[in-house]
């Protein structure tokens, strides 16, 4: 028969996340945000030095292409999105692990269109502290494919256009700033 004490220690080792206050399920998002950002670093980072900053951004961009479709759908599910303007896709974009790592500000004109404001990214922190001039090319061939790509999966009415992108003249100011609309006269 077991004692009180190994009662308790069963019970205190069956962890489940519903049983976490919401502060604990926060941080663990966080922490897997930062995690999954950190291992597709740090796995670009091998590609580069075993091959070319190209090709690793190539590689890159064709596995976040796989990801991304799967990933936007599951998100807009679990958060109640149902429709597919650029209101909706803004919101599904803050739910991805990208948006808790990478700070961004958005600002809709209407439920067509909407700018998303880089306020800050640790990559490109890391690109300008390198200063090889690899942040300008990884913004071009990594960032603007993504965030377009991203955007037609969600919907492939929304265009995206990139209005501020690095180098950075300040480097206090912002880090790039991108419009999301549907129709050219939204």
């Amino acid at each position: 028969m077991k004692n009180s004490e190994d009662r308790e220690a069963a019970a205190e080792i069956d962890l489940k996340l519903e049983d976490l206050p919401s502060e604990s399920l926060v941080g663990l998002v966080r922490l897997y945000s930062r995690l999954m950002m950190d291992i597709d670093g740090l796995w670009f980072l091998s590609m580069k030095d075993r091959v070319s900053n190209e090709e690793a951004i190539a590689c890159d961009n064709w596995v976040w292409g796989r990801v991304v479709k799967k990933m936007l759908d599951d998100l807009a599910g679990l958060i109640g999105v149902q429709g597919r303007d650029v209101v909706d896709f803004m919101r599904v974009v803050q739910a991805t692990p990208l948006h808790h790592v990478v700070e961004e500000t958005m600002q809709a004109q209407n439920r067509n269109r909407a700018t998303l404001t880089v306020t800050h990214c640790p990559t490109l922190v890391a690109l300008e502290k390198e200063d090889a001039g690899r942040d300008t090319l990884h913004c071009r061939l990594a960032c603007s494919v993504t965030r377009t790509r991203h955007a037609k999966l969600f919907n492939p009415a929304i265009e995206v256009e990139c209005l501020t992108m690095p180098p950075r003249k300040d480097k206090q100011g912002i880090f790039c700033r991108w419009e999301y609309r549907i129709g050219w006269s939204a």
